[in-house]
């Protein structure tokens, strides 16, 4: 089988050499700018690399199918439910959070956990990780939240003041923040991990019927978790296990599969709930199962790796703002933030075009009203009108369909805060009911082994949360912190690096520039 000539990016067929010699004046002279294969190589070089994702920055994708198993017609019309046996195309990328696109996979974080279902009826993204909880609920705390898991802005290190002092003053983040240093924090890859969509949905059925959703794909494979010794050694020895293993189980056949369940509540039943006191729409909180048991819906299969990892999952883009009828979102704080952010964030990485990209296309082209832009390659919807209403034949609206409705009572628009909601009943049922005495004893020792290294004053605080979860868990955590300090005062110290020349203030004062303040042109 001849192999395909090699060419340009204008399709021109290169010489011999054409990839492995500049033109010269002469086989010792200058190089020549009528070159254009080197010009074309090297100026493409420079370009290679997109904006990294400022969260989520490091993952694995694959292919597969969802397929339903059980009847939820009753709650949701889209038609991805429509019968059983029914398959869809998927595309799924797993990802740590804090860390950039080269730290490793076994660090202490929650993972994400994104599926992109290619419907007849658009794409619909739920965009989740592997907890049902998280850490805020109020959208506008998230650059913040997210600042605090990245790197202090003078000394460009990770800053266990930074985490500790933002979780403390934040007494909503005690149950997801327990969930982190349980044996949960570091999963064994990708295969052995649940996901969850997180946040409530609303599903709207084909009688016009709202519910409230959640939903929960549990991994066949069974939970699996890395103890710490064993975590830390893979993150120097394979920073990339995860994504290793999930590639090489799939390429070996040993397709990974989730089980999808979701939780169903009542337009009453929320309305009850709200007038109660509990938020079922707070995303720092489960829906008790006993109340709301898991009804299972369909099957996960990711059955094909990527066969270009730029092209299929770095320029693969999620976005909890694209739905399909009969799913919609609901009043979730967090989830009307998200809405705007990740869409935002992917026309600033990959361009305003970036659902034109062949992984992030729906399976029926869209027919929108909008044109131009960067990197518009389909079409740009030829001599069609770009105006709308028009009397030349452009897409008009679908004749019928249903269209999502909210509740709005009569209310005040202003900031409500949101610090002092119930903040610990349901951490601290986790730490009594769900986590065994040794899973107890593990979460306290990762716990007071992180905060061991905040100021005694932000150690206070954080404990006097986990203390009002849990009496004992806050005191369980205290001695440990105590008994660490005692070790680490004991243990002879390197001596000290040089102090920072200047030293760090608390308070940015600016200065007027000077005559030498920026280089000379």
């Amino acid at each position: 089988m001849s192999k395909p000539t090699m060419t340009a990016s204008n399709g021109a067929p290169l010489p011999a050499h054409g990839l492995t010699a500049s033109a010269t004046s002469g086989p010792n002279g200058p190089i020549s700018i009528t070159d254009f294969a080197l010009i074309d190589h090297l100026a493409h070089f420079d370009r290679e690399r997109i904006p990294e994702r400022v969260v989520h920055a490091k993952g694995a994708g694959a292919f597969g199918y969802f397929e339903v198993t059980n009847d939820i017609t009753n709650v949701c019309s889209a038609k991805l439910f429509s019968s059983i046996g029914k398959r869809t195309p998927v595309a799924v990328r797993f990802s740590t959070v804090g860390g950039e696109s080269g730290s490793a996979d076994t660090v202490r974080d929650p993972r994400g956990f994104a599926v992109k279902f290619y419907t007849e009826e658009g794409n619909w993204d739920l965009v989740g990780n592997n907890t049902p909880i998280f850490f805020i609920r109020d959208p506008i705390l998230f650059p913040s939240f997210i600042h605090t898991q990245k790197r202090n802005p003078s000394t460009h290190l990770k800053d266990a003041d930074m985490f500790w002092d933002f979780i403390s003053l934040r007494p909503e983040t005690t149950h997801q923040v327990s969930f982190l240093f349980s044996d949960r924090g570091i999963p064994d890859g990708y295969r052995h991990m649940n996901g969850y969509g997180s946040h409530t949905f609303q599903n709207t059925n084909a009688a016009g019927v709202k519910s409230f959703v959640k939903y929960h794909f549990k991994t066949d494979q069974g939970v699996r978790n890395l103890p710490v010794d064993i975590a830390e050694q893979l993150s120097a020895t394979n920073p990339d296990y995860a994504i290793q293993d999930l590639y090489e189980a799939i390429a070996r056949k040993e397709y990974p599969t989730w089980t999808l369940y979701i939780q169903v509540m009542t337009e009453q039943e929320a309305e009850t709930h709200l007038a109660n006191g509990f938020n079922p729409f707070d995303v720092t909180k489960i829906w008790p199962h006993q109340k709301y048991p898991l009804q299972q819906v369909g099957k996960l299969v990711l059955h094909r790796n990527p066969p270009n990892y730029f092209s299929d999952v770095e320029q693969l883009a999620f976005a909890p703002s694209h739905f399909v009828p009969g799913i919609d979102a609901s009043p979730d704080k967090m989830l009307q933030g998200r809405l705007f952010s990740y869409a935002d964030t992917h026309r600033h990485r990959l361009g305003t075009n970036y659902q034109q990209i062949p992984v992030n296309q729906p399976i029926i082209a869209p027919q929108t009203y909008q044109r131009d832009g960067a990197m518009s390659v389909t079409g740009n919807m030829g001599s069609t009108p770009n105006y709308f209403p028009n009397s030349f034949g452009g897409p008009s609206f679908a004749a019928g369909l249903a269209q999502a409705t909210h509740k709005v009572k009569d209310s005040l628009v202003m900031k409500y805060s949101t610090k002092d909601e119930d903040n610990f009943s349901q951490c601290g049922e986790f730490y009594r009911q769900v986590l065994k005495e040794d899973e107890r004893t593990r979460l306290v020792n990762n716990i007071a082994g992180n905060l061991v290294n905040a100021k005694p004053f932000i150690r206070e605080r954080a404990i006097a949360n986990f203390a009002a979860a849990d009496k004992e868990y806050g005191q369980r955590i205290a001695q440990k912190v105590q008994e660490l300090l005692r070790k680490n005062a004991a243990t002879p110290k390197a001596p000290a690096p040089a102090p920072l020349n200047p030293p760090r203030s608390n308070t940015y004062v600016p200065q007027p520039p000077t005559q030498d303040s920026y280089p000379r042109l």
